[in-house]
């Protein structure tokens, strides 16, 4: 899917993997589930790019539905995966810690369950080599992806600002659509290690200015990262 020219997603509301085509080659944000390959080579294609124009891959944090192809991207064809040294641990399967009891609707979650089973969700190959990146790095990567840290959700996760797109892809720094309830429209994310902490962490995105704003789940969001704040912020105290 094309949202601008040199903005592209893979997956859908549900799940979201992200590519930036700059013309030094491509940069991929987060790797969805492992069965978001094959619409992976298919955007590559719509394109006009190859997996050879791949020069790295981003991870907003380590769980298992942002990191379904990177391993196989890595191993096949080279291409380095990046993260923060804190989620380093669970992109390589290490354990998540238990979360409080969770909202949730039937409907919603079936459909995210079902989803993930449909795309190889429970067969993910965990990481075996990463690259560091850390908050206030611009890494040497097309569109050159600036580290924003935003722990909370888990102790590594970060955004990427990417001011070619004039876009900040978030990961679970926050949604616009709650996998497990539905609801839609930028809120806290479900599945949050520590969500006071997640909230307070919004405010590191404020200087970016970015327009767009991207989460891994969820409608991208089109109306400025400073509403898309202010409307998490609302949302978590509606529900405190």
């Amino acid at each position: 899917m094309k949202l601008s020219d040199s903005l592209h997603r893979v997956g859908n509301d549900i799940v979201a993997v992200y590519l930036i085509d700059a013309p030094e080659g491509v940069t991929v944000i987060d790797a969805g589930l492992a069965g978001h390959w094959t619409e992976f080579l298919a955007e590559l294609d719509s394109m006009g790019r190859t997996l050879g124009d791949v020069k790295g891959l981003i991870l907003t944090h380590g769980d298992s539905d942002h990191i379904g192809f990177a391993e196989r991207l890595r191993r096949d064809y080279g291409v380095p995966v990046y993260v923060h040294p804190a989620d380093a641990d669970r992109a390589k399967g290490g354990p998540k810690p238990a979360n409080a009891k969770q909202r949730m609707k039937l409907g919603p979650v079936l459909g995210f369950f079902g989803y993930s089973l449909r795309k190889n969700g429970l067969r993910t190959t965990p990481l075996t080599e990463v690259v560091d990146a850390s908050p206030g790095d611009t890494l040497d990567l097309p569109g050159s992806p600036q580290i924003i840290g935003m722990p909370g959700h888990s102790p590594g996760s970060i955004a990427v600002f990417v001011p070619l797109v004039d876009a900040v892809f978030v990961g679970d720094a926050l949604t616009t659509r709650d996998v497990l309830t539905g609801e839609v429209g930028p809120q806290p994310a479900p599945f949050t290690d520590a969500p006071d902490e997640a909230i307070e962490s919004l405010t590191a995105l404020l200087p970016t200015n970015a327009t767009w704003v991207l989460p891994g789940h969820g409608a991208p969001w089109g109306g400025g990262v400073a509403a898309a704040v202010s409307a998490v912020e609302t949302a978590a105290q509606a529900r405190a």
